[in-house]
């Protein structure tokens, strides 16, 4: 743990450098009078490692929203190509009557 136990240490990489050092600024100050900075410092980290979970979970849907779109445009160009296939064949049927 670093920070007093304030942020465990598999969790301090997910904070900005900024925050860790915020938490070890207030892990000085004195245990009575760092209550109500205590309970701030919790809200904002909290709020940090949730906009961060929000941004990966984006992220992650722009990626799998790439990806669709790829196929999507794979899917279509296979299906025009059929249909000026298939329309070729039937100019060709028209023209051999």
């Amino acid at each position: 743990m670093t920070n007093q136990n304030r942020i465990p240490d598999d969790e301090a990489d997910q904070l900005p450098s900024d925050l860790i050092e915020l938490g070890q600024l207030i892990s000085r100050i004195e245990p009575v009078e760092r209550r109500d900075i205590d309970i701030a410092f919790e809200r904002v980290t909290e709020s940090v490692r949730r906009r961060r979970r929000i941004l990966n979970l984006v992220q992650e849907a722009l990626s799998q929203l790439r990806l669709n779109v790829k196929y999507l445009t794979f899917d279509l160009e296979i299906t025009r190509k059929e249909r000026d296939e298939l329309q070729a064949q039937i100019e060709e049927e028209d023209r051999g009557f």
